[in-house]
Parts: C-alpha cells; structure tokens; sequence
C-alpha cells in the first residue's frame, strides 16, 4: 500500500486520497487510512474515497467485456485477462449463490481481494445487470467505508 501511496506524494492531499481510492486494491480503503495519515478530516475524507472509489464502477460495468474481447487478441494480454476471468470466477461462486447479497456482502467486506473493483469484474463475469449490480456495489462501497472509518478515524481517536 505504501509504493501506492508513493505514487501520489506530489499531489495535493485531497487530490492524492481521490485517486488513491480509484486505484484497484487500495480503493476506498487505501483512501481512507491514506487520509487518516495525512490529517483529512473525516467527513472529507469520506466524501472525496466515495467519490474516487465509486467513479470507475459505472465504466468496468459498462466496458469491460468488450476491453477483455480486444485483449484476448494479443498473447501477453491475453493469459492476463485469463486470470482476472478466474479469479472473478472464483470469486463469484458465492456471489451467484446469494445474488445481491453476496454480491453486497463481497464487497462490503473490507479484505484483501474485495472491494468494488473485483464485485464490479464478478458482475461482468457473471453477467449480473447493471441495473441491480451497480446499487449493490455502492451500498458495499458505504458499508466499507463505514467499517474503515471506525478502524481509521474513530477506534484511533479513543486513544489519544
């Protein structure tokens, strides 16, 4: 997460949280503890890793079957895309199971490898409309948010 945050170190400090939290991995919640760090104020904070983590959502729902279809073309490409579609599989097993609700909660649950990117790649893969998809990723995206900023903003402010 740190070479993450490295690469927006010239940035404003708002500007850096933004787009730390559009960044797959880190997200919304590199975002936050990335603004937690610098001293962002919480409300702020939240509102611009929302922002940051919400804007891609709608275009990876929208665009990523027909980028795959174009990368599948090349060899090195191709075997990426490979693993994504797998891992989004993989993922998705129990997202298909409960539909909305694992879909919510995957991405609601602030761990490694979840998050709005991945639920985002899982709706694509398993050809969830974006009409259901895209609502569900938000509320998951609010929730994570909300389990990241009692570990980043409130938990810590009991303590000093």
């Amino acid at each position: 997460m740190e070479r993450i945050f490295d690469l927006f170190a010239n940035l404003p400090p708002e500007w850096a949280a933004f787009f730390i939290s559009m960044f797959p991995i880190a997200e919304l919640r590199g975002g936050l503890i990335y603004s937690a760090i610098v001293g962002i104020p919480f409300a702020r904070a939240f509102l611009i890793c929302f922002a940051g983590n919400i804007i891609p959502i709608p275009f990876i729902l929208l665009f990523l079957r027909q980028i795959f279809k174009w990368l599948e073309r090349f060899r090195w490409t191709a075997k990426i895309v490979k693993k994504l579609e797998e891992k989004a599989r993989r993922g998705g097993e129990k997202v298909k199971k409960y539909e909305q609700l694992g879909l919510f909660l995957f991405v609601a649950v602030p761990a490694p490898g979840t998050g709005g990117w991945t639920g985002a790649l899982i709706s694509v893969i398993l050809d969830l409309q974006i009409k259901r998809a895209f609502p569900t990723i938000a509320l998951g995206i609010l929730t994570a948010g909300g389990i990241m900023s009692l570990i980043t903003y409130f938990i810590p402010g009991l303590f000093y």
